[in-house]
């Protein structure tokens, strides 16, 4: 049996909580191998305390996205330059957006953002990495949010039916918008390339305040032989070190 390879979202804790050199030796020092959706500006650093970057933004924007044509252009040509580097820098995962909704109904969102993603999948295919179509709530967080359901994302998934073309599942995110976590992931995880947590309500800690038991969840993960990354993404209420740790642990699974 493996373990649970966790990374740890850069923009919920620096500059806001840590410093960036604070957050990525914690970080190192707790164990985490990764951390995710870092600027660029700061892969030296994290790759100077031996840790890896598990996965960063593939284009803009979240609200503006894949599913207009007359963005395709624009997000294949940044698609095309965030894949040169992150085979230079080893980065497993490209983070793409549907884009809101604005009128657009979702069958025809999913055949747009299917074309888009059509086009840079060979590139993807060929360089070994992996586009990740994140999928987020529209409830709470991200209204109008197109791709917001996992059955959308799915279906995009196989209309574009590439093995470098998946969803980035998010767990906080859909437990606003379906719940049944667990399941989910049995059924689906064929299609999951990357995960998100937070707790839920609030997007704070994964601890006993909020009503999602990442414990068991995180062994469902194991149990589908994942070995992609699993990313902290919460945005801690109390001291950031002593969280990141309590997380760490919560979510070692063997």
């Amino acid at each position: 049996m493996g373990h649970i390879k966790q990374s740890v979202a850069w923009w919920c804790f620096a500059p806001n909580k840590m410093t960036p050199e604070s957050l990525v030796r914690t970080a190192a020092d707790i164990g985490y191998e990764a951390i995710d959706l870092v600027s660029e500006e700061y892969w030296p650093l994290v790759k100077e305390h031996g840790l890896k970057i598990s996965g960063v933004g593939g284009h803009q924007s979240l609200t503006d996205g894949m599913n207009r044509r007359e963005n395709r252009t624009r997000i294949e040509q940044e698609l095309r330059e965030k894949i040169e580097l992150a085979v230079k820098w080893g980065i497993p995962n490209l983070i793409c957006f549907s884009g809101n909704r604005n009128g657009v109904d979702d069958t025809v969102g999913a055949e747009i953002t299917a074309e888009t993603l059509r086009h840079v999948a060979k590139m993807a295919e060929d360089a070994g990495i992996t586009l990740v179509l994140e999928l987020l709530n529209s409830k709470v967080d991200h209204p109008d949010y197109q791709c917001d359901k996992t059955t959308w994302g799915i279906q995009v998934c196989q209309m574009v039916d590439s093995p470098r073309v998946k969803l980035l599942y998010d767990i906080y995110h859909m437990q606003i918008m379906e719940g049944d976590i667990i399941r989910t992931i049995q059924d689906h995880h064929a299609h999951f390339a990357h995960y998100h947590t937070a707790g839920n309500p609030g997007r704070h800690e994964i601890d006993d305040s909020q009503e999602l038991n990442y414990a068991p969840i995180m062994r469902a993960i194991l149990d589908t032989s994942y070995d992609g990354y699993v990313a902290q993404e919460f945005i801690p209420t109390g001291d950031p070190t002593v969280a990141l740790k309590a997380a760490f642990e919560l979510c070692n699974v063997s």
